[in-house]
């Protein structure tokens, strides 16, 4: 594994919360269904999509905000997982149906996958640090 380092680490302290957030169904239900929560499913797309990364094609923030090839790969899977969900529901649909989706279950998966090696990858990065 070759570490490309992260030119952009305030990007990454977006990147990882949000990641972590899909990995986490107990998360999505006390937080993004309580209207009183600022976080929500919008939330963490517009941090995955649109403003620190691209899930759909994240290979331009290898080195970026992604360390590695394999955070790029899984990355790519959640983006598609995720799509596949929107697909099925509509970009429109109310965090309850996202989550209600037989689909979900895949997104959940590929982000618990991705939160582990974002984790591990950092810590690694720590280790290594004078």
């Amino acid at each position: 594994m070759i570490d490309h380092g992260i030119a952009l680490p305030h990007y990454r302290l977006h990147v990882v919360p949000a990641v972590v957030a899909l990995a986490s169904p107990t998360w999505q239900r006390e937080v993004w269904l309580d209207p009183g929560e600022f976080e929500n499913l919008d939330y963490v797309v517009h941090v995955l999509f649109d403003d620190f990364c691209d899930a759909h094609h994240p290979e331009a923030w290898l080195g970026q905000s992604l360390r590695t090839e394999e955070e790029v790969t899984l990355m790519a899977r959640l983006g598609a997982a995720y799509g596949t969900v929107q697909d099925a529901v509509g970009a429109d649909a109310a965090d309850e149906v996202y989550l209600a989706s037989p689909h979900w279950h895949d997104v959940v998966s590929a982000a618990a996958r991705l939160a582990q090696v974002l984790v591990g990858n950092d810590h690694a990065a720590l280790t290594k640090s004078p």
